[in-house]
């Protein structure tokens, strides 16, 4: 175990110091300053010379400036001879724009993952990709944890009397589902239209939520928007109760307000990215103990599929 090394950006310190704690390996030095005209500089303070090096920063706001970070430092670190540098991005950014949506705009997951790997990664580790195919566009391994790891026990010891499992929309199908098999429940799904970027308009729930305990999932919470409204519409259909989970707590714009005075009565997140702010609605889980098992697992050459074998 002593042959690798623990890297933080500027972007979620306290997730590597937690990482750091799980692992009982101290995180490495590195000086990570800016120029007065916003420039990022960084020197790694310590001999990486031939080891294994983990770097813990995830590209979430300020997006450009963080991705940015993790570019330099991985730089710095292929200068100074170190053997492998895995990139562990909790959330990755711009995973959004993953396929052209509408003529002439980019597919700026591609174009990241290419600025990744050109930099030097060797390896990405990140949890929920916006979309799994995003793995295509490195040609390095690419680990994609399953945040239902964090949610579902969570979920199970909260002894719900009548649980059933909601899509907020049909392209997250495929991920209540998987919860729904992992929990033995049924699955229903918010039927919406979206008018523009950021705005839902939630249609009609398919399925019966009648005296329900809902338990809605998704990939990401943004501004808040399609969870809220889709929370509304399942209480208005008969719903007892509403709780969230979202491993990535992007919560931008009027998400905060849109969560407090809406019909969500707990929303479950994960520390991929740090809260802006408390809120008595928000419980944080934490991925630091499985971001740690897996870096300990990659070392070590041990399977990480066997993980998710809940």
């Amino acid at each position: 175990m002593g042959d690798y090394m623990i890297f933080s950006g500027t972007a979620n310190p306290k997730l590597a110091e937690e990482i750091s704690d799980y692992l009982e390996v101290p995180l490495s030095k590195a000086t990570i300053n800016r120029f007065s005209d916003g420039e990022i500089n960084i020197q790694i303070a310590e001999s990486v010379r031939g080891k294994d090096v983990y770097i813990i920063q995830p590209t979430s706001a300020p997006a450009n400036a963080n991705l940015m970070e993790l570019l330099i430092m991985v730089d710095a670190l292929k200068r100074s001879s170190a053997r492998s540098i895995t990139a562990v991005i909790p959330y990755y950014g711009y995973a959004r724009q993953d396929r052209k949506a509408a003529p002439r705009v980019p597919i700026s997951a591609k174009l990241v993952a290419d600025m990744i790997e050109v930099a030097g990664v060797t390896r990405v580790v990140t949890i929920d990709l916006h979309a799994s195919q995003i793995q295509g566009f490195f040609n390095i391994p690419v680990d994609n944890l399953y945040g239902a790891a964090l949610f579902i026990e969570h979920i199970r010891n909260k002894d719900l009397k009548n649980p059933i499992i909601a899509s907020p929309d049909i392209g997250g199908v495929a991920r209540a589902r998987y919860f729904a098999q992992r929990l033995g429940l049924d699955m229903v799904i918010v039927d919406k239209r979206r008018q523009k970027a950021n705005e839902a308009e939630v249609m009609n729930i398919i399925g019966n939520v009648e005296g329900k305990d809902v338990i809605l999932i998704d990939d990401m919470i943004d501004t808040a928007g399609t969870m809220v409204k889709g929370a509304r519409a399942l209480k208005e259909n008969g719903a007892t109760s509403v709780m969230a989970c979202c491993t990535h707590p992007v919560l931008s714009g009027p998400a905060y307000e849109r969560i407090n005075s809406g019909a969500i009565d707990e929303l479950l997140v994960s520390n991929t990215i740090p809260l802006k702010e408390p809120s008595p609605k928000i419980k944080v889980l934490s991925t630091a103990n499985l971001l740690g098992e897996v870096i300990r697992r990659i070392n070590n050459n041990e399977s990480v599929n066997s993980l998710f074998n809940l």
